[in-house]
């Protein structure tokens, strides 16, 4: 090689290098605009994050997690390791529940929510102990509730059932209805029949978990249930497939006189129909979820917020279900509207692990759907509107 070529090859490796180093430079900037004041400034850092490559980005978010002063820039990086989808992110995953910072624990406690791995159990397991903080322990509580192969699972969950406070005792009852846990069905059945703030949750969690043998006391709890209390037994009804069609259409019908009445208990009625509505919609029921677009595209102020709750909450346990709903939504239009709907309900439940996940769905349908599909235009009007 003479020397000019030799010259011209090192002029080309140091501009590369400089190039990544510039890049490299640029994304470790981002990740520390994860933490920013300003929400734009937020936003367009997680975008920026987002749209390089995972081998460039991967080393950056690595470091930020386990290394960055800002707690907060630690768990914006460990949700965006998620959102990557990278093979690799599992061992990251892993390793952070041992993490002192709760957010990056709760991140990691939604992972193998979604992820099950036998390898981690004794960890959870172990977790309950100590684990108190009412922002944590019911992330915990559903990675335990989907890895409760192991009976010694099944036994603290069902012992948490009936002891601690309410609102622990409330994600337990929530988390083994969504995971269809029939061994704790016996238990479950005697809360229904008391007076309290649990016995929605008890309701709808049996419901979901179907066993037969919640019919006669769901029946008895139908007889002397109040107005505001009948959506809910309406869904666990059409849950267990008693009267579906019949049950689905009377939760409407609540929803719409709640979201149109002036009388004094026509929040509650929304609160409670949405909350019923989300409940069925959330296991597949597709007419409940596009009945809360509906009817919450033109609701006013006071039944909006309740509606957009239940859709988001919708969108969190059912992601797949929202993403058809939305690409159904007609045939020439793009539903920006039901988008917007949608970002409110995002913007009150501040669920990033999760929205996450819905991010990485939309992504998915925008590379993999045909050029110039509805399914590309609404997954890419989804990423824009949702501010991913």
């Amino acid at each position: 090689m003479n020397l000019c070529v030799r010259l011209l090859v090192g002029v080309v490796f140091l501009t590369q290098s400089a190039v990544a180093q510039t890049a490299q430079d640029d994304l470790r900037t981002a990740v520390d605009q994860l933490g920013d004041f300003d929400y734009t400034v937020r936003m367009e850092a997680s975008r920026t994050l987002r749209r390089a490559g995972a081998d460039a980005v991967l080393p950056v978010l690595l470091e930020a997690w386990q290394h960055h002063e800002d707690s907060y820039v630690q768990f914006r990086s460990i949700v965006l390791i998620y959102g990557l989808e990278e093979p690799r992110g599992h061992a990251v995953f892993e390793e952070a529940l041992d993490s002192p910072n709760d957010r990056v624990r709760a991140a990691a406690y939604e992972y193998f929510e979604q992820v099950p791995s036998t390898t981690v159990v004794p960890k959870l397991l172990a977790a309950l102990d100590t684990e108190t903080s009412e922002f944590v322990r019911p992330y915990l509580v559903r990675a335990l509730a989907a890895n409760d192969d192991d009976p010694a699972v099944q036994g603290r969950l069902m012992q948490d059932i009936d002891r601690g406070q309410g609102y622990f005792r409330g994600a337990v009852i929530e988390a083994l209805g969504d995971h269809g846990a029939v061994y704790a069905v016996d238990s479950l059945i005697p809360i229904i029949a008391e007076d309290g703030p649990l016995h929605d949750d008890a309701l709808l969690a049996l419901g979901k978990i179907g066993d037969p043998r919640t019919l006669a006391p769901l029946r008895r709890v139908q007889e002397r249930a109040g107005s505001t209390l009948q959506p809910i037994v309406s869904a666990a009804a059409c849950l267990l497939d008693l009267d579906c069609e019949d049950q689905l259409r009377y939760i409407v019908e609540v929803l719409r006189y709640g979201a149109t009445t002036a009388a004094d208990d026509g929040q509650e009625l929304v609160r409670s129909a949405s909350s019923a509505l989300a409940a069925l919609a959330s296991a597949g029921r597709r007419a409940a979820l596009d009945v809360l677009f509906e009817v919450g595209l033109s609701a006013g102020d006071s039944a909006r917020g309740p509606i957009a709750l239940a859709l988001g909450t919708v969108a969190l346990r059912n992601p797949e279900l929202v993403r058809v709903s939305l690409v159904d939504a007609g045939q020439q239009f793009v539903p920006g509207d039901e988008l917007l709907l949608l970002r409110d309900a995002f913007d009150m439940l501040d669920e990033d692990f999760g929205e996450e996940r819905f991010y990485t769905l939309m992504r998915r349908d925008y590379w993999g759907a045909g050029i110039g599909s509805r399914a590309q235009a609404v997954a890419g009007a989804a990423i824009q509107i949702l501010e991913f």
